[in-house]
């Protein structure tokens, strides 16, 4: 209908135009007779034509009208200048005509705008748009060119207006009349000429016309004007944007594609940050599949969106803005940095979503960084935005890389602040995903990684909204409410620390925290302190906003406290003090107070809540006891009001007096199992008057009521029951509020330091296998008292100045070291003891006697000949030949000694067999503070007589045992608090590690890291001292270790203790928190320690420095290391050093490595005179071999330097002698060295890059040479089972032999098929040697299968089918280089290790699958059957050389 419309009211406006085209004109309504008379004065040919063909032009500001279709007006005026007699000449008086109508500014603007159509009243409502007469004329094909001539002449004119009054934007429009014309005649000079007039415009006509050129342009100028795009690119960053615009919308070749995008990511690191979203979005969108890593992978590494916000900025992100804080369209482009951060990361995420490569690239870019400081904004950001979009499955691969970057300590706790601090509003839109992940970090098994997810958490909440921050409480209190420990402590840890840094905001949720009170029977009490401290907190801190859970608080420990069950009333105690430390801190502002800063009515409940507890747990001794340990930890922080403080220590005093101390006096009245006897008194002088710990006695009440109470006798009633128990708790209570009121002053209780302990003989020790049972067991207990009397004394009075005092503590350390022997000794003899407790804030029923003390000495069965049973060959998964190890123990077992000699080693192994370090759950614990006692070296005071006159010297120093006591609690330390925790292994329980450790978790690690800093250099002392020990005892026997006269147990200790000394100092640096920038001055310091032994008194000096004179003072220790052992923990301290070192740390590898060989160079021979050996001597050398490995410049030659030189050394040697050049290889050490050259060796290849075509000759000779001299290797290694044949040699050969023959054909096999045409000798040579391994690994799989040992089988079908697929793999390289007729396929017989054919399986009716194989072997080429395993065309050693060469010739 439409169509009709416009045809006839056509045919109208024809016979208008040209019959009666003025009558009709004239005979219009007085609104249109008006318009005639407006029609241009001028009658040029120009006006002429057109009014002709249909369009009537204007003045003013009225539109031309056009009274035809524009395509009949366009065929009319074409036809009309064609037949006109003066054509072609006609064309140039039409366009000067044109010319001059356009001089006219106004003219030349009705010209641009869309004519207005020429209607009838009929055809009034068939109005349909127009093109302006400039489009319309450069519609026709002759006039195209001299108007585009004008159009371009004309630009300049307006360059400058800018936008009109009549919102005209004059050369925006002119570039409007050249886009999608239908046909363009000269494409070329256009595209030539619009070029042009980019290099010489104003900028903003710069951006039109870049805009417009994909629509002006045909697609066969788009390379031509994509490339002059990119060098203007390169010129002007201003036209970032327009450019990328036009780029994406050209037909682009893939070449052409990628010159430009590199082009355009030249320039990336200087684009605006508000270009920056259309950038990564061209770069986004024009990645192929094959390039997406590379280029993902650069962008990447130039992206840089480390934004630093103002702090007005950073408190206003968390205000919360439209729902999708990263979608497009509800953000203003480039509107503030916050904004263009948004527009990128949504130009990525619309790219991940719809282009499941790039998100794969993306993480692969993630993962492929190796360093810390590598590690950028930008790489969170993408694994949030890959979790969120969950495009492709991209979740489960952004979790999967953050974890494995969390491990690694790679992605850190400062690069997680940075994010959240720069792009705290931008990461709004993502809380769900960072929910999830924290969530997913918390409950992971490995505790390296919880942390994390803590750190997330916290970030979050301090970031985010209201709504965000009460999903995060609530996520945190079902953590804590799962009952699994890691997630339980790391949960409460921040929940405190939320609540002490943001009180306000976290009263509001303590309704949810207030539920966890439900679900306390699952926390350990180290968690219920936590649960209380943060309860009390939020209920009593100084905001006082969580008053509606005081109650509730209250009514629970009342509640706990008067249960009967230990369990419980342990929860009421902790509940009790935590709530006193909060209702009885001291206050800022007091008010009402008399001396203290509580209100009266605080001070009451306080003290009533005190009392309470007192009187609820005098009736346990454990509950006692920790009752005065959880005080004694509250008046250590020194935060309780000084009243409170005052009430406190006034009672402890009085109480500890009158249970624990009495006055010496001639005698000791009462009846004891053992006789009593005042010992270990420090001042003699005070003998007769002074004071003694009452222990005995009261060890001996304890016992004595706990029989009437088992005969139910109960003769105490209306007595006050004091157990030894308490004495160490108490004491410590009583020295900490003296240190408190008085300054750390103890003058009032130094008295306790020297006093003698009432005990009884202690050579009862010598005769103790004569006691009863129960006699035994008072001695131990007796014992264990004691010495935990003495560890508390240690922490009281180890940082008192005075030097008589300091030889005390020295004294009592040497009085602990000999009463622990005497335990050890006590024990031995004493099976199934269970010691009395000492630290009782965990479940008693969780700490069990240790097994060694049930059983002294675990030993073999013997049969009725009184010989030990061995097992039978057939009791054994193995293969006939036993092992060297085997071989090894059972000559150790059949050695004969004399029987004297006999009996005392037996005396001995049980003895050795009770380990204090398994009790140590029953020994109180050392402070921190108490190891500055290493600090002393030799202490003396002069004892004087009634007269005053000097009557002898003493002198007292700390000797090895007491080092070694000191070391090794130091070492425990820095284990608990600065190494990360070990993963527990799968299906084993797990032991509390925390046990003994209550007061040190108080600490943070960055508190014990700075204790560490303060002993260090005391320790680099000791260290020295042990380094002189060991060179002078060498030099004075001329370097004979266990030389006659060596006293040997001194020897022991001070080796130990050189040991523990590097394995302190491993510690130290090992610690993960160095790698935060806010702990980089504290290593700092500590290198500096190091550093100013070698270098004094220099300048401040850069890291790396420091790292290399801390090494080399390190490394001069290397010539007296006593034991592997120790030489290893050097070797190590030294590696961690070197990290420090950062980007230069390859400058210390050569020196470690040779280090290390000099160690494996080296023969270990123990203060005995044997040489080391046993499992844990294996352990060491098979960790300091791999260390040599790692860091040997080329691990493919020492390899081939052990197993080439070494091993033939050790096969020619006699059976208990070592190899000359490796004196640390022998027969019992030969699996250790297999194992871990099998394991480097097959990492060295994993490493080799592979094989490309577009390498050149020379880097493919390189990569050849490589994989000959690891094949070459590998066939060594792999033939050393025909000599050591043992099943655990098998068993790793068969494991790293599968693992070998993957990489080779993974990254070898890429490397022939391009390798082959120009290296056939090289690739020949290769093939044939790796030909040679794998027939002895097909031998192996039948020995393993003839032996049928489950271990070997287990390896057999994996490696078979590697086999197979080399077949088939070498047949491909052949094919793939024109040679498939030179493959050829024999059958290969199944072997034993020794070469010896193994019989047809058909006679043993074994398998007839096999049997098949064995009958057809056509079959078996056409499945290529491992079985067959004849690896390539070299089988056949006679025809393999001349096929060979024929391969050759048609390659070339």
């Amino acid at each position: 209908m439409m169509r009709k419309k416009k045809r006839s009211s056509v045919g109208q406006g024809d016979s208008s135009a040209i019959d009666a085209g003025p009558k009709t004109k004239k005979g219009r309504t007085g609104g249109r007779s008006k318009s005639v008379v407006q029609v241009a004065p001028d009658e040029s040919v120009f006006v002429q034509f057109l009014r002709e063909a249909g369009v009537t032009l204007k003045q003013d500001t009225t539109s031309n009208e056009i009274a035809v279709d524009q395509v009949v007006f366009q065929k009319r005026l074409q036809q009309s200048l064609k037949k006109n007699p003066r054509y072609p000449g006609i064309i140039q008086e039409f366009i000067t005509g044109l010319e001059s109508h356009i001089e006219d500014p106004q003219s030349f603007r009705n010209c641009l705008l869309p004519c207005v159509p020429h209607l009838h009243d009929e055809d009034s409502n068939s109005v349909s748009y127009q093109e302006s007469l400039m489009r319309l004329v450069l519609g026709i094909e002759m006039l195209q060119i001299p108007v585009i001539n004008i159009l371009f002449e004309k630009l300049p004119e307006f360059m400058f207006d800018g936008v009109g009054e009549d919102g005209l934007n004059v050369p925006r429009v002119i570039m409007n009349q050249l886009k999608w014309l239908d046909r363009v005649i000269d494409s070329k000079d256009l595209a030539s000429k619009l070029m042009q007039l980019v290099s010489v415009a104003s900028l903003e006509v710069q951006r039109d016309v870049i805009t417009s050129l994909p629509e002006i342009l045909e697609d066969s100028q788009h390379g031509d004007i994509a490339r002059e795009l990119n060098s203007l690119l390169k010129e002007n960053t201003q036209l970032t944007v327009p450019v990328l615009d036009a780029l994406s919308s050209l037909n682009l070749s893939p070449t052409l594609l990628a010159e430009v995008r590199g082009a355009v990511m030249t320039t990336l690191s200087a684009v605006q940050l508000e270009d920056l979203p259309v950038v990564v979005k061209f770069i986004l969108h024009s990645i192929s599949a094959t390039a997406a890593v590379e280029v993902v992978t650069e962008l990447r590494k130039k992206l840089e969106l480390e934004l630093e916000m103002p702090p007005v900025l950073q408190s206003s992100q968390s205000r919360p803005k439209i729902k999708g804080a990263t979608c497009t369209s509800s953000l203003p482009a480039a509107s503030s940095s916050q904004d263009s951060v948004s527009l990128v990361l949504d130009a990525i995420k619309s790219a991940v979503r719809f282009q499941k490569v790039i998100a794969e690239a993306w993480l692969k870019a993630v993962e492929n960084v190796e360093e810390v400081e590598d590690h950028k904004v930008i790489d969170l950001l993408v694994l949030f935005i890959l979790h969120s979009t969950n495009a492709n499955h991209s979740r489960r691969g952004a979790e999967r890389v953050l974890k494995v970057k969390v491990r690694g300590a790679l992605i850190q706790e400062a690069l997680l602040q940075k994010t959240f601090r720069g792009h705290g509003q931008v990461m709004r839109g993502y809380f769900p995903s960072i929910l999830a992940l924290a969530q997913s970090l918390v409950r992971s098994t490995d505790s390296c990684m919880v942390p994390f997810g803590g750190h997330l958490y916290k970030q979050a909440f301090t970031t985010f909204d209201s709504y965000c921050q009460q999903e995060v409480v609530a996520s945190l209190v079902t953590h804590v409410c799962s009952g699994l420990d890691a997630e339980v402590d790391v949960a409460l840890e921040l929940l405190c620390e939320l609540v002490a840094h943001r009180p306000k905001e976290m009263a509001l949720y303590g309704v949810f925290i207030k539920g966890i009170l439900d679900y306390m029977d699952n926390l350990s009490p180290q968690q219920i302190r936590r649960l209380f401290q943060l309860l009390s907190g939020v209920a009593f801190g100084a905001e006082q906003q969580g008053g509606h859970i005081q109650d509730d608080m209250h009514i629970v420990i009342r509640k706990q406290l008067s249960s009967m069950a230990l369990k419980y009333k342990r929860i009421g105690i902790i509940g009790a003090v935590m709530v006193v430390g909060s209702m009885g801190a001291r206050r800022n502002n007091p008010e009402n107070t008399q001396g203290g800063t509580l209100p009266k009515e605080t001070q009451r409940q306080v003290i009533n809540l005190l009392e309470l507890v007192r009187s609820c747990s005098e009736g346990s001794p454990e509950a006692a006891a920790l009752y005065y340990d959880e005080l004694a930890k509250l008046v250590l922080t020194g935060k309780l009001d000084p009243l409170i403080q005052a009430w406190i220590g006034k009672s402890v005093l009085e109480d500890f007096q009158e249970d624990f101390v009495v006055d010496l006096g001639p005698e000791i009245p009462g009846g004891f199992p053992l006789p009593a006897s005042v010992m270990y008194n420090l001042d003699e002088e005070e003998s007769q008057g002074g004071i003694a710990v009452n222990l005995l006695p009261l060890l001996a009440r304890d016992l004595s009521h706990k029989a009437d109470k088992r005969s139910q006798v109960n003769d105490t009633a209306g007595k006050r029951l004091v157990s030894p128990l308490c004495l160490a708790p108490f004491f410590r209570l009583l020295r900490l509020c003296e240190e408190v009121q008085h300054q750390g002053d103890l003058e009032e209780i130094d008295a306790l330091l020297g006093c003698p302990m009432i005990l009884t003989d202690m050579d009862v020790v010598e005769k103790l296998e004569s006691l009863s049972q129960t006699e035994r067991e008072f001695v131990c207990s007796l014992l264990f008292y004691t010495i935990n009397w003495f560890r508390e004394v240690v922490n009281a009075f180890c940082q008192q100045k005075d030097p008589e005092m300091k030889m005390k503590v020295v004294t009592r350390l040497q009085n602990i070291t000999y009463l622990q022997s005497l335990l050890e000794r006590s024990l031995a003899v004493t099976p199934g003891f269970m010691p009395p407790l000492a630290n009782f804030d965990s479940d008693s029923t969780a700490i069990a006697a240790p097994a060694s003390s049930a059983a002294p000495a675990k030993k073999a069965k013997k049969d009725s000949t009184g010989k030990k049973k061995r097992k039978t060959p057939a009791s054994k998964n193995s293969s006939g030949d036993s092992s060297v190890l085997e071989e090894a123990a059972e000559a150790e077992e059949t050695q004969q000694e004399p029987a004297e000699k006999e009996k005392e080693k037996e005396k001995e192994k049980e003895r050795a067999g009770i380990s204090l370090s398994a009790y140590r759950p029953f020994f109180r614990e050392l402070d921190m503070e108490a190891l500055g006692v290493l600090e002393c070296g030799l202490l003396s005071r002069t004892l004087l007589d009634s007269e005053l006159h000097s009557r002898v010297r003493e002198e007292v120093q700390l000797g090895p045992a007491e080092l070694l006591f000191l070391l090794e609690d130091l070492w425990r330390k820095l284990d608990f608090s600065l190494a990360p925790a070990k993963k527990a292994p799968f299906l084993k329980v797990k032991a509390d590690r925390t046990l003994g450790f209550s007061h040190l978790q108080q600490k943070r690690p960055q508190e014990v890291a700075h204790h560490g800093l303060l002993l260090l250099p005391i320790l680099c002392t000791h260290l020295e001292n042990c380094h002189n020990h060991f060179q002078a005892v060498l030099s004075k026997n001329l370097g004979v270790v266990d030389a006659l006269g060596v006293d040997l147990k001194e020897q022991q200790l001070m080796s130990s203790a050189y040991q523990l000394l590097l394995q302190v100092l491993l510690c130290m640096f090992s610690w993960s928190g160095f790698g935060q920038q806010e702990h980089r001055a504290l290593l700092k310091s500590m290198l500096g320690v190091l550093a100013s032994k070698l270098k004094e008194g220099e300048a401040e000096i850069s890291m790396e420095q420091l790292v290399r004179h801390s090494f080399e003072y390190l490394l001069n220790f290397r010539g007296s290391v006593p034991s592997l052992s120790t030489a290893l923990c050097l070797t190590q301290l030294l590696t961690v050093l070197a990290q420090h070192a950062g980007a230069n740390q390859a400058a210390f590898r050569a020196q470690t490595a040779s280090l290390a060989r000099g160690f494996l160079c080296q023969e270990w021979i123990s203060p005995s005179g044997e040489r080391e050996r046993g499992n844990k001597h294996n352990d060491t050398l098979q960790s300091l071999l791999s260390i040599y490995l790692k860091h040997a410049d080329d691990v493919l030659k020492a390899v081939e330097e052990i197993a080439g030189e070494g091993v033939p050394e050790l096969i020619s040697a006699a059976k208990d002698a070592c190899s000359r050049s490796w004196p640390t290889l022998n027969r019992q050490t030969f699996l250790v060295f297999y194992r871990t050259m099998m394991a480097e060796l097959e990492k060295a290849v994993r490493r080799i890059p592979p094989g490309k075509q577009r390498d050149d000759t020379e880097v493919q000779s390189e990569k050849l040479l490589t994989w000959n001299l690891a094949v070459r290797d590998f066939h060594v290694l792999i033939n050393l089972v025909k000599v050591f044949d043992s099943r655990p040699v098998l068993t790793a050969c068969l494991k790293y032999g599968r693992l070998f023959l993957e990489s080779f054909l993974k990254l070898g096999m890429p490397l022939l098929d391009f390798s082959f045409k120009k290296h056939k000798e090289d690739v020949q040579s290769l093939l044939k040697t790796f030909q040679l391994s794998t027939r002895q690994l097909h031998h192996m799989c039948g020995h393993s299968k003839i032996r049928q040992d489950t271990g070997l089988t287990n390896h057999v079908p994996a490696l078979k089918k590697g086999l197979e697929q080399f077949v088939y793999r070498v047949k491909a390289m052949l094919t793939l280089n024109n040679c498939q007729e030179a493959f050829w396929l024999g059958n290969l017989k199944n072997r034993d290790l020794k070469g010896e054919e193994i019989l047809s399986q058909r006679s043993t009716q074994d398998s007839e699958a096999e049997e098949d194989e064995e009958d057809e072997p056509q079959q078996q080429e056409q499945s290529g059957d491992e079985e067959s395993d004849s690896d390539d065309r070299k089988n056949d050693h006679n025809r393999g050389e001349e096929e060979e060469e024929e391969v050759t010739d048609d390659s070339d």
